[in-house]
């Protein structure tokens, strides 16, 4: 199958490096999409404190193109370099304030911008808590522009066994915002009539 199929992963310094490295490795399995990456240098701190040492190699590994994020003249900063929509996981407030203020002084905020101008997917896997106003204000702030707020909030009625489920979980939904063609990466609630009355 042709790889005709783009999407633009980043990843900032928050909490939850594992999240995005979960969805490199997803997206890699898939024959019909291509992954361009950009990591800020935090991030590359959080990924190696919460995942290892070896996991900016892992990461890089799963992808077709890495990006620096000072790079703003890179292909994803611009509406022509068509994809099919941009993961932000996890996203931190600043890099959110950045995105809902318009703001495009690193590769990551422009892209981002790129992706809201030109009406394409953006979830931010937004990463805090407790929130103050100014991070609520500037969720709808996105919203209001188009993106899609995730925060990475488990879910426990599919019954995960381990921290490594509730990160694959996150991964795919995180990808099925994206809508893209195929079977949905996470699995869908089968409707079992759990709780009672």
């Amino acid at each position: 199958m042709t790889t005709n199929i783009r999407v633009v992963l980043a990843l900032t310094g928050a909490s939850g490096a594992a999240i995005g490295m979960r969805i490199a490795g997803r997206l890699a399995t898939r024959q019909d999409v291509t992954t361009q990456l950009v990591v800020s240098d935090a991030a590359r701190l959080t990924l190696a404190h919460e995942v290892g040492p070896d996991a900016w190699d892992q990461l890089v590994g799963h992808v077709e193109a890495v990006h620096l994020a000072g790079n703003i003249g890179a292909t994803i900063a611009s509406g022509s370099f068509r994809t099919a929509g941009m993961i932000v996981a996890p996203c931190s407030m600043r890099t959110l304030a950045a995105i809902a203020s318009g703001l495009s002084d690193n590769l990551i905020m422009r892209a981002a911008d790129v992706h809201l101008k030109e009406r394409r997917r953006l979830v931010l896997l937004t990463r805090e808590t407790p929130l103050h106003l100014g991070h609520l204000r500037n969720m709808v702030a996105v919203t209001e522009m188009g993106a899609i707020i995730m925060p990475p909030v488990p879910t426990f009625y599919n019954l995960p066994q381990s921290i490594a489920d509730v990160i694959d979980n996150l991964a795919a939904r995180a990808i099925d915002m994206l809508d893209l063609p195929g079977a949905a990466e996470a699995a869908a609630w089968d409707g079992r009539a759990c709780c009672g009355p």
